[in-house]
């Protein structure tokens, strides 16, 4: 039986733009992926693997148009949904998507386009899913779901995403935030993982929080519950809904449908490294 998703991809594609196909790998991005993925065995069983760069593709796919694995269409050339869900997860196990976050977030740091004067956390609600990391939303009426917590620059470059239940207090993620960013290179002397300063709005209230901080040589920038917010501080951290809008413009990403965390994970890590390439193109002269 053949798949309906091809008739409703066209469309898509024309009400995107005839050119706008976004899960097309080019030749550029693909020079710096290749190198990261696992090698295939010389000689293994059964028949040939479908290509990396294709299969590649068919990730994209999914996860730009929020389409179900099931769904991928064998026409466009990609392998089967059930080949890319495999090497998703196998390639998350060696590493892949981290790496490519990491080489991306250095050459914008070689570009000066990270801005480390300040970085800016917030934790909106995701999905309506089971799975791992899921829980009852305290905003919506309890329904099963997850949230991501993120930590930008303060140029809106994502530098971590940790998901978690959506019943998660976002004050207990600062730290783990703070301390998951990884190492960023680029720059003369040793790599840098830690801004100047952290902002947060009055859901990151916490004194013991505000001691760790400053022992990590951050200074936090953060509304205390009861009182008028900081002043000036909304101009300073709507980077951060901006990142978010961009990181859930990646439909598979704006509700959560992965059941396992792995395969989530990976994507949320694939999608951040996508936006620091657009970045990265942007910003090169």
């Amino acid at each position: 039986m053949r798949c309906w998703w091809p008739c409703r991809c066209e469309d898509w594609a024309v009400r995107e733009g005839v050119n706008n196909r976004p899960w097309i790998v080019d030749d550029a991005l693909w020079a710096v992926i290749e190198p990261l993925l696992p090698k295939w065995p010389e000689r293994s069983p059964g028949p040939r693997p479908v290509d990396d760069r294709r299969c590649l593709q068919g990730i994209l796919f999914v996860l730009y148009t929020g389409i179900t694995w099931q769904q991928l269409p064998l026409e466009l050339g990609f392998g089967s949904g059930q080949t890319c869900w495999r090497r998703l997860g196998r390639w998350h196990e060696a590493g892949v998507f981290d790496q490519l976050h990491r080489i991306l977030l250095a050459e914008l740091n070689a570009a000066g386009q990270i801005d480390w004067t300040r970085a800016c956390v917030d934790a909106p609600r995701e999905g309506e899913k089971g799975g791992e990391a899921t829980g009852p939303s305290p905003v919506d009426r309890g329904k099963t779901g997850s949230k991501h917590h993120l930590i930008c620059d303060g140029r809106g470059t994502p530098l971590k995403v940790i998901t978690t239940a959506a019943n998660v207090n976002d004050v207990t993620q600062t730290l783990a935030l703070a301390d998951g960013v990884p190492p960023v290179a680029g720059r003369v002397g040793h790599p840098r993982k830690r801004p100047d300063t952290l902002l947060g709005d009055k859901g990151y209230d916490s004194d013991p929080n505000r001691r760790e901080l400053r022992k990590r040589r951050i200074l936090p920038v953060i509304s205390r519950k009861g009182t008028p917010n900081i002043e000036g501080l909304g101009k300073l951290r709507y980077v951060v809904e901006q990142t978010f809008a961009l990181l859930h413009q990646f439909k598979r990403l704006a509700n959560r449908w992965e059941r396992r965390l792995d395969l989530h994970n990976a994507l949320v890590s694939l999608a951040s490294g996508l936006i620091c390439w657009r970045r990265l193109k942007h910003h090169t002269p």
